[in-house]
């Protein structure tokens, strides 16, 4: 009972620790200015490319597997006399991996809520730590100095998996680069729902209404097409109906995701899920909406005709 009590205290101030990490203020001007650093880099395309939205989630998880898994190698064989120059190779291929593991981190990172933000910077710096250390090691194998390159890589090792556990505090407790949306289909029931009269909705302009406790944002094309998608954004749970409506898109005001008004595709990041997007009619002068799902793709669906037709006689 006396160990299990004390692994559990021990645990709990691990926790203390980290959540206390959430909440330190004293990096947030570096945070400020590297974040800037960081959005300013002239990535263009690549920039969605670093987030993952080809991918359908963040792309740095999946890049992080080859450092990791070379470094962890390397200290397989540093157990073993004589693999030395073998350990050194993996070193030097999680060296190289680490780059562009890094910037998709970078990336993810510069687009994310302050306290996550603090959480990261630790991670990047105890990442950081584990580069160099390795950087050191691969320079004392290269002159002979074996023993001291094998100590420096298990120090890496040390950094890198203290680096990893904050990755996951990221991941899992913060919900840094989860779907924001993904419950949507979980929480909404089938079928039709009224969400107001048709007057309620005022073309080009975006109206927030609640579906089983979701909300849900709304826009009236000027031609009475209607569009509906969950409101709360993929990726940090931004108000989309706070943001701006052009060009048959809309721009999240928290981080800049654009996502199509007529399907919710994220056209653009940092968000790399689509957004739940919902069916739409006018019945007896009420907007309905569905949530849509596969087996509605073929289902009668009102046209820009018909629900023009539909809006006679309500003024924008």
């Amino acid at each position: 009972m006396k160990d299990t009590r004390h692994r559990r205290t021990g645990q709990n101030k691990l926790l203390q620790l980290l959540d206390g990490l959430e909440r330190q203020t004293r990096a947030d001007s570096v945070i400020d200015l590297v974040s800037r650093g960081v959005r300013a880099l002239p990535l263009g395309a690549g920039r969605d490319l670093l987030h993952g939205k080809w991918l359908g989630h963040p792309v740095h998880p999946l890049m992080v597997q080859v450092p990791i898994g070379s470094w962890l190698s390397a200290a397989v064989l540093d157990l073993r006399p004589g693999r030395s120059r073998e350990a050194g190779l993996l070193i030097g291929v999680g060296l190289a991996a680490a780059a562009p593991a890094t910037l998709a981190g970078a990336v993810d990172w510069a687009e994310l809520h302050r306290p996550q933000q603090r959480v990261g910077l630790v991670h990047a710096l105890a990442n950081t730590a584990a580069v160099g250390l390795y950087a050191a090691s691969l320079a004392c194998r290269a002159t002979d100095r074996t023993r001291a390159g094998r100590g420096l890589a298990f120090l890496g090792l040390t950094a890198a998996a203290t680096g990893g556990m904050l990755g996951g505090h990221l991941a899992y407790r913060q919900a840094s680069g989860a779907n924001h949306a993904e419950e949507v289909p979980h929480v909404v029931s089938p079928g039709w729902h009224r969400i107001g009269a048709v007057a309620e909705f005022p073309a080009g302009q975006a109206v927030r209404r609640t579906v089983d406790d979701v909300p849900v944002l709304v826009v009236r094309e000027t031609g009475g097409t209607l569009h509906a998608l969950a409101d709360r954004c993929s990726h940090l749970a931004g108000p989309l109906s706070e943001g701006t409506i052009a060009d048959g898109c809309v721009r999240c005001p928290w981080h800049g995701s654009v996502f199509r008004l007529s399907d919710g595709w994220n056209v653009r990041g940092p968000a790399t899920a689509p957004q739940p997007a919902f069916d739409t009619r006018i019945v007896d002068g009420h907007v309905e909406v569905r949530l849509h799902e596969p087996e509605h793709k073929n289902h009668s669906r009102p046209t820009p005709q018909t629900v023009s037709q539909g809006l006679e006689g309500h003024g924008d």
